[in-house]
């Protein structure tokens, strides 16, 4: 992969894990609730796991960003490369709920679009050391793209266990199948994230240290994020996938088609997100992009045929990502180098518990039979987010 002039070439190896970590998430956050219901598991029990996934990953990034300065990044990725592999293989032996919910609280399982493992906070502060300025942002967008993209192939992956049904596997057996492909993925990641190299050898002196003089800056993002995120929540791809198979019927094939196309749209806009950035400025960039993606997010809740709803969906799809780029470049830049991993923690953290709290409700709005209240109420809470951040960080002039 052709990194930008100036930026480490540890990157590559940081972008290599983000695509392998993508394409695991994107077909899990699709099986996932194909997975629990063929178990004989309900919606709620569907909510309720996929807010157990992100709870955990929450605690699990808070006490990083408390205590993760101890450790250098590079032994805490691969540990958390462990953590990976173990989940998947532990995940696809179970069938009970209880158990099922401990492993989610514990483990790697991303339900959402987004990253919210304990892997984001640590890549963040490895690729924002190995670019600057501008470069930074592009990186960012490079991270992001790569994901999106990865991700959408991932999509395409759920339509595996319908080729191995036909080829006579029983269903909940290939399902099961996928989860343990997710642990060998995460092994694979170890074998990359050691060849990162130490801080030390590649002249990195500034030392991680918890947050101090941004601290301010910090909870004021990590408060607006958490809106968004609780938003978002209502509707993360397991949801998603939950909606299109209860209220138009999609086989899990049809599913991940349409997940690889948005996937691609998305991936599409992280490569416009640094142009427009270097025009309009980041904050501009998260909003002004952001708001029209939520308007088609509600009108696809009301759309009246399955065609509409795809529709609208890709085109959300075409912008609802454009802000994490921008995002992630600007609380980079904001803050102190020396703060820049407790920063990645502290503001993922807040955001990955508030969206832990909104699938289940999702999840029961679904079972008490109101398919469109999760997505209105997500793009509604959405805009309200986009106003709050463009006020308040509008005249803040990025300086890192």
């Amino acid at each position: 992969m052709i990194l930008p002039a100036g930026v480490a070439p540890e990157a590559r190896l940081l972008l290599l894990g983000r695509a392998l970590r993508a394409f695991a998430d994107g077909y899990v956050a699709i099986l996932l609730p194909a997975y629990l219901l063929a178990l004989d598991l309900g919606q709620r029990e569907v909510g309720l796991i996929a807010s157990a996934t992100l709870f955990g990953s929450a605690l699990l990034t808070l006490a990083l960003g408390a205590w993760g300065h101890r450790w250098s990044q590079r032994r805490l990725l691969l540990a958390a490369t462990w953590l990976m592999a173990g989940t998947g293989v532990v995940f696809a032996g179970l069938s009970s709920f209880w158990p099922l919910l401990m492993i989610a609280v514990i483990g790697t399982l991303n339900p959402s679009s987004g990253d919210v493992s304990i892997f984001l906070p640590l890549e963040h502060a490895r690729l924002a050391g190995a670019a600057n300025g501008d470069q930074r942002t592009v990186l960012f967008s490079r991270y992001t793209f790569t994901g999106a993209l990865f991700a959408a192939f991932g999509a395409l992956a759920t339509a595996l266990p319908d080729w191995m049904m036909a080829s006579g596997v029983e269903r909940l057996m290939a399902l099961r199948i996928m989860f343990a492909a997710y642990g060998l993925i995460g092994l694979l990641l170890w074998f990359i994230y050691r060849r990162l190299p130490h801080s030390e050898d590649h002249g990195v002196t500034i030392q991680p240290v918890p947050l101090g003089p941004s601290r301010a800056v910090v909870i004021k993002l990590a408060a607006l994020f958490s809106l968004d995120a609780f938003a978002g929540g209502l509707v993360l791809n397991t949801l998603l996938a939950l909606w299109l198979f209860q209220r138009f019927g999609l086989s899990l094939a049809a599913a991940g088609a349409f997940f690889f196309w948005a996937g691609l749209f998305t991936a599409a806009s992280q490569l416009a997100a640094p142009w427009v950035a270097k025009r309009i400025g980041l904050i501009n960039t998260m909003v002004f992009t952001h708001i029209p993606a939520n308007l088609f997010l509600i009108l696809a809740a009301m759309a009246p045929n399955l065609w509409a709803a795809i529709v609208l969906l890709c085109l959300r799809a075409l912008l609802s990502q454009m802000d994490v780029p921008t995002r992630s470049a600007f609380v980079m830049a904001v803050v102190t180098p020396a703060e820049r991993a407790a920063a990645a923690s502290f503001t993922t953290v807040p955001r990955t518990l508030a969206a832990a709290a909104s699938p289940a409700l999702g999840g029961w709005m679904f079972a008490e039979g109101w398919l469109m209240l999760p997505l209105i109420a997500c793009g509604v809470l959405k805009i309200i987010y986009d106003i709050a951040i463009w006020r308040a960080f509008r005249r803040v002039i990025p300086t890192g």
